[in-house]
Protein backbone atom coordinates (compact mmCIF):
# COMPACT_ATOMS: atom_id res chain seq x y z
CA UNK A 1 0.00 0.00 0.00
CA UNK A 2 1.02 3.19 -0.82
CA UNK A 3 2.62 5.79 1.93
CA UNK A 4 -0.41 8.34 1.00
CA UNK A 5 -3.69 9.70 2.50
CA UNK A 6 -6.43 10.15 -0.31
CA UNK A 7 -10.43 11.50 0.27
CA UNK A 8 -12.67 12.41 -2.38
CA UNK A 9 -14.96 15.55 -1.49
CA UNK A 10 -18.33 16.00 -2.65
CA UNK A 11 -20.53 18.84 -2.54
CA UNK A 12 -24.04 17.21 -2.18
CA UNK A 13 -26.08 20.14 -1.58
CA UNK A 14 -23.89 23.04 -0.24
CA UNK A 15 -25.87 26.27 0.18
CA UNK A 16 -24.85 28.33 -2.47
CA UNK A 17 -25.45 31.77 -3.93
CA UNK A 18 -23.76 31.20 -7.30
CA UNK A 19 -25.66 29.16 -10.36
CA UNK A 20 -25.69 26.29 -8.49
CA UNK A 21 -27.79 27.29 -5.57
CA UNK A 22 -30.64 28.35 -8.43
CA UNK A 23 -30.94 24.73 -10.09
CA UNK A 24 -30.49 23.81 -6.33
CA UNK A 25 -33.81 25.56 -5.31
CA UNK A 26 -35.77 24.04 -8.42
CA UNK A 27 -38.67 21.54 -7.24
CA UNK A 28 -37.33 18.15 -6.97
CA UNK A 29 -33.96 18.62 -7.54
CA UNK A 30 -32.88 17.09 -4.14
CA UNK A 31 -34.96 13.80 -4.85
CA UNK A 32 -33.46 13.99 -8.39
CA UNK A 33 -30.07 14.00 -7.18
CA UNK A 34 -30.67 11.55 -4.79
CA UNK A 35 -31.60 8.90 -7.33
CA UNK A 36 -28.38 9.58 -9.49
CA UNK A 37 -26.32 9.68 -6.48
CA UNK A 38 -27.53 5.81 -5.92
CA UNK A 39 -27.43 4.90 -9.70
CA UNK A 40 -24.60 5.86 -10.59
CA UNK A 41 -21.68 7.84 -8.18
CA UNK A 42 -22.19 5.51 -5.17
CA UNK A 43 -21.30 2.29 -6.62
CA UNK A 44 -18.38 3.57 -8.61
CA UNK A 45 -16.99 5.18 -5.91
CA UNK A 46 -17.21 1.89 -3.82
CA UNK A 47 -16.21 -0.18 -6.51
CA UNK A 48 -13.25 1.15 -7.05
CA UNK A 49 -9.92 -1.49 -7.27
CA UNK A 50 -8.14 0.45 -4.76
CA UNK A 51 -9.92 0.91 -1.54
CA UNK A 52 -7.21 3.23 0.28
CA UNK A 53 -9.36 6.07 0.53
CA UNK A 54 -11.96 7.85 2.58
CA UNK A 55 -14.95 9.82 1.22
CA UNK A 56 -16.69 12.97 2.60
CA UNK A 57 -19.95 14.22 1.20
CA UNK A 58 -21.41 18.06 2.34
CA UNK A 59 -24.77 18.84 2.91
CA UNK A 60 -26.71 21.45 3.89
CA UNK A 61 -27.62 21.26 7.96
CA UNK A 62 -31.01 23.30 7.06
CA UNK A 63 -31.78 20.74 4.34
CA UNK A 64 -35.20 18.74 4.45
CA UNK A 65 -35.90 16.56 7.39
CA UNK A 66 -36.15 13.25 4.65
CA UNK A 67 -32.65 14.22 3.51
CA UNK A 68 -31.17 13.73 6.92
CA UNK A 69 -32.82 10.39 7.43
CA UNK A 70 -31.40 9.27 3.82
CA UNK A 71 -28.06 10.12 4.62
CA UNK A 72 -28.07 8.84 8.50
CA UNK A 73 -29.43 5.67 6.56
CA UNK A 74 -27.33 5.52 3.50
CA UNK A 75 -23.88 6.46 4.47
CA UNK A 76 -22.63 3.78 6.98
CA UNK A 77 -19.95 1.64 5.05
CA UNK A 78 -19.51 4.19 2.27
CA UNK A 79 -19.13 8.14 2.87
CA UNK A 80 -18.59 9.91 5.86
CA UNK A 81 -21.57 12.98 5.69
CA UNK A 82 -21.00 15.92 7.33
CA UNK A 83 -23.47 18.71 7.61
CA UNK A 84 -22.34 22.26 7.15
CA UNK A 85 -23.88 25.72 6.12
CA UNK A 86 -20.35 26.51 4.11
CA UNK A 87 -17.52 24.98 4.19
CA UNK A 88 -14.18 27.03 4.45
CA UNK A 89 -10.34 26.12 3.60
CA UNK A 90 -9.97 26.41 7.18
CA UNK A 91 -13.02 23.98 8.12
CA UNK A 92 -11.87 21.64 5.41
CA UNK A 93 -8.76 20.72 6.25
CA UNK A 94 -10.00 20.18 10.03
CA UNK A 95 -12.90 17.56 8.51
CA UNK A 96 -10.14 16.39 6.67
CA UNK A 97 -7.38 15.75 9.39
CA UNK A 98 -10.59 14.52 11.46
CA UNK A 99 -11.16 11.68 9.35
CA UNK A 100 -7.57 11.29 8.09
CA UNK A 101 -4.51 10.36 10.58
CA UNK A 102 -2.22 12.67 8.46
CA UNK A 103 0.52 10.25 9.11
CA UNK A 104 1.72 9.39 5.63
CA UNK A 105 3.59 12.16 3.57
CA UNK A 106 1.24 12.64 1.03
CA UNK A 107 -2.33 13.77 1.05
CA UNK A 108 -4.11 13.39 -2.07
CA UNK A 109 -7.77 14.97 -2.77
CA UNK A 110 -9.97 14.63 -5.54
CA UNK A 111 -13.52 16.02 -6.52
CA UNK A 112 -16.63 14.18 -7.39
CA UNK A 113 -19.71 15.63 -8.28
CA UNK A 114 -22.92 13.71 -7.03
CA UNK A 115 -24.14 13.01 -10.25
CA UNK A 116 -21.01 11.44 -12.15
CA UNK A 117 -19.18 8.38 -11.81
CA UNK A 118 -15.30 7.20 -11.56
CA UNK A 119 -14.18 4.26 -13.55
CA UNK A 120 -13.50 1.79 -11.26
CA UNK A 121 -9.73 1.84 -11.82
CA UNK A 122 -9.57 5.75 -11.15
CA UNK A 123 -8.32 6.57 -7.52
CA UNK A 124 -6.03 3.13 -8.47
CA UNK A 125 -4.33 5.53 -11.23
CA UNK A 126 -3.81 8.83 -9.18
CA UNK A 127 -2.64 7.05 -6.57
CA UNK A 128 0.32 5.24 -9.10
CA UNK A 129 0.79 8.83 -10.61
CA UNK A 130 0.99 11.34 -7.07
CA UNK A 131 4.24 9.36 -5.41
CA UNK A 132 6.42 10.90 -8.32
CA UNK A 133 5.66 14.47 -7.33
CA UNK A 134 6.86 15.95 -4.44
CA UNK A 135 5.39 19.53 -5.27
CA UNK A 136 2.08 20.31 -4.87
CA UNK A 137 0.44 18.74 -8.31
CA UNK A 138 -3.17 19.08 -9.85
CA UNK A 139 -3.58 15.48 -11.38
CA UNK A 140 -6.29 14.90 -14.33
CA UNK A 141 -7.25 11.68 -16.16
CA UNK A 142 -7.98 13.60 -18.96
CA UNK A 143 -9.85 11.41 -20.94
CA UNK A 144 -13.56 9.96 -20.10
CA UNK A 145 -17.62 9.29 -21.10
CA UNK A 146 -20.39 11.35 -21.22
CA UNK A 147 -24.22 9.66 -21.30
CA UNK A 148 -26.72 11.00 -22.40
CA UNK A 149 -29.61 9.11 -22.51
CA UNK A 150 -29.23 5.77 -23.99
CA UNK A 151 -25.74 7.60 -26.00
CA UNK A 152 -22.80 7.24 -24.98
CA UNK A 153 -19.70 10.05 -25.89
CA UNK A 154 -15.76 9.76 -26.01
CA UNK A 155 -14.34 13.01 -24.66
CA UNK A 156 -11.25 14.27 -24.04
CA UNK A 157 -11.41 17.45 -20.83
CA UNK A 158 -7.57 18.53 -20.18
CA UNK A 159 -8.95 20.03 -16.90
CA UNK A 160 -12.04 18.39 -16.20
CA UNK A 161 -14.19 18.89 -12.92
CA UNK A 162 -12.77 15.15 -11.87
CA UNK A 163 -9.72 17.12 -10.67
CA UNK A 164 -7.21 15.58 -7.92
CA UNK A 165 -4.43 17.35 -6.13
CA UNK A 166 -1.37 15.67 -4.50
CA UNK A 167 0.71 17.47 -2.07
CA UNK A 168 2.73 17.46 1.27
CA UNK A 169 0.34 17.61 4.22
CA UNK A 170 2.51 20.47 5.50
CA UNK A 171 -0.36 23.51 4.29
CA UNK A 172 -2.25 21.68 2.22
CA UNK A 173 -5.03 23.66 -0.21
CA UNK A 174 -6.62 20.26 -1.86
CA UNK A 175 -8.43 20.22 -4.78
CA UNK A 176 -11.21 23.03 -3.75
CA UNK A 177 -8.90 25.67 -3.23
CA UNK A 178 -10.26 27.13 -6.70
CA UNK A 179 -12.23 26.09 -10.18
CA UNK A 180 -10.73 23.00 -11.74
CA UNK A 181 -10.16 24.23 -14.73
CA UNK A 182 -7.96 27.40 -13.31
CA UNK A 183 -5.80 25.00 -10.43
CA UNK A 184 -2.73 25.32 -13.20
CA UNK A 185 -2.47 29.24 -11.96
CA UNK A 186 -1.10 27.44 -8.57
CA UNK A 187 0.56 24.61 -8.86
CA UNK A 188 2.15 22.16 -11.15
CA UNK A 189 -0.04 20.24 -13.53
CA UNK A 190 0.23 16.24 -14.84
CA UNK A 191 -2.14 14.87 -17.39
CA UNK A 192 -2.66 11.15 -17.10
CA UNK A 193 -4.19 10.35 -20.63
CA UNK A 194 -5.20 7.14 -20.83
CA UNK A 195 -8.67 5.23 -21.14
CA UNK A 196 -11.28 7.11 -20.04
CA UNK A 197 -11.71 7.72 -15.86
CA UNK A 198 -14.84 9.27 -15.68
CA UNK A 199 -18.64 9.44 -16.66
CA UNK A 200 -20.65 12.25 -16.79
CA UNK A 201 -24.47 11.97 -17.07
CA UNK A 202 -26.49 14.68 -18.95
CA UNK A 203 -30.03 15.07 -17.53
CA UNK A 204 -32.67 17.78 -16.80
CA UNK A 205 -30.92 19.26 -13.78
CA UNK A 206 -27.28 19.47 -14.89
CA UNK A 207 -25.70 23.02 -14.46
CA UNK A 208 -23.52 22.99 -17.21
CA UNK A 209 -22.73 18.99 -18.53
CA UNK A 210 -23.52 18.98 -22.09
CA UNK A 211 -23.04 16.39 -24.88
CA UNK A 212 -19.39 16.69 -26.17
CA UNK A 213 -17.07 14.01 -27.74
CA UNK A 214 -17.69 11.46 -30.21
CA UNK A 215 -20.42 8.95 -30.14
CA UNK A 216 -18.82 5.51 -29.30
CA UNK A 217 -20.31 1.76 -28.56
CA UNK A 218 -20.68 1.13 -24.64
CA UNK A 219 -18.93 -2.58 -25.25
CA UNK A 220 -15.05 -1.94 -24.65
CA UNK A 221 -16.01 0.32 -22.24
CA UNK A 222 -18.31 -2.39 -19.94
CA UNK A 223 -15.34 -3.33 -17.31
CA UNK A 224 -14.57 0.29 -16.50
CA UNK A 225 -18.24 1.10 -15.45
CA UNK A 226 -20.03 -2.12 -14.72
CA UNK A 227 -23.71 -1.77 -14.44
CA UNK A 228 -23.65 1.81 -15.75
CA UNK A 229 -23.62 1.49 -19.30
CA UNK A 230 -26.07 -1.49 -19.71
CA UNK A 231 -29.01 0.64 -21.29
CA UNK A 232 -26.89 2.16 -23.96
CA UNK A 233 -28.13 1.69 -27.33
CA UNK A 234 -25.58 -0.38 -29.71
CA UNK A 235 -24.32 2.32 -32.22
CA UNK A 236 -24.45 1.71 -36.12
CA UNK A 237 -21.41 2.40 -38.39
CA UNK A 238 -24.26 4.66 -39.77
CA UNK A 239 -25.03 7.09 -36.74
CA UNK A 240 -21.20 7.02 -36.12
CA UNK A 241 -20.65 8.68 -39.66
CA UNK A 242 -23.31 10.93 -39.28
CA UNK A 243 -22.26 11.75 -35.96
CA UNK A 244 -18.80 12.16 -37.16
CA UNK A 245 -19.89 14.28 -39.87
CA UNK A 246 -22.49 16.25 -39.00
CA UNK A 247 -23.37 16.38 -35.55
CA UNK A 248 -19.85 16.20 -34.23
CA UNK A 249 -18.70 19.68 -35.92
CA UNK A 250 -21.50 21.39 -34.45
CA UNK A 251 -21.32 20.49 -30.66
CA UNK A 252 -17.62 21.65 -31.64
CA UNK A 253 -17.97 24.87 -33.20
CA UNK A 254 -20.66 25.85 -29.98
CA UNK A 255 -18.46 24.91 -27.28
CA UNK A 256 -15.68 27.11 -29.77
CA UNK A 257 -18.02 29.86 -28.68
CA UNK A 258 -18.95 28.87 -25.25
CA UNK A 259 -15.40 29.22 -24.84
CA UNK A 260 -14.65 32.68 -26.58
CA UNK A 261 -17.64 34.23 -24.43
CA UNK A 262 -16.06 32.93 -20.83
CA UNK A 263 -12.85 34.40 -21.62
CA UNK A 264 -13.94 37.28 -22.49
CA UNK A 265 -16.05 37.30 -19.30
CA UNK A 266 -13.32 36.29 -17.39
CA UNK A 267 -10.47 38.70 -19.01
CA UNK A 268 -13.23 41.71 -18.53
CA UNK A 269 -14.91 40.71 -15.42
CA UNK A 270 -13.44 37.80 -13.61
CA UNK A 271 -14.47 34.47 -11.92
CA UNK A 272 -17.28 36.79 -10.28
CA UNK A 273 -18.55 38.54 -13.28
CA UNK A 274 -18.58 35.38 -15.35
CA UNK A 275 -20.69 33.95 -11.76
CA UNK A 276 -22.69 36.80 -11.89
CA UNK A 277 -23.92 36.18 -15.78
CA UNK A 278 -24.44 32.05 -15.35
CA UNK A 279 -27.05 33.10 -12.45
CA UNK A 280 -28.89 35.62 -14.43
CA UNK A 281 -28.89 33.24 -17.35
CA UNK A 282 -29.89 30.60 -15.52
CA UNK A 283 -32.70 32.29 -13.58
CA UNK A 284 -33.70 33.58 -17.11
CA UNK A 285 -33.77 30.32 -18.87
CA UNK A 286 -33.51 27.55 -16.14
CA UNK A 287 -30.12 25.82 -17.28
CA UNK A 288 -27.04 26.81 -18.53
CA UNK A 289 -26.06 27.07 -21.91
CA UNK A 290 -22.41 28.50 -21.85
Amino acid sequence: MLDLDHVLLTRFNLPSDGVEGLIRAQDGWLRDRVALFELYCAPSVCNQTCQNFRWIVYFDPDSPEWLHGWASKYAPGRFTPIFRPSVSSHELIIDIKTLLDGDNPILITTNIDNDDALALDFVERVQAAAPSYTERTALYITHGLIKNGTDLYFRRDARNAFCSVAESWDSPSTCWCDWHNLLGKSMEVRQLAEGPGWLQVVHGRNVSNRVRGRLVSASEYMRLFPDLLDDVTPVSLRAQVIDTILSRPVRALKETGRAVVKRVAMRAFGKEGLSRAKIFWVSRYGHLNF
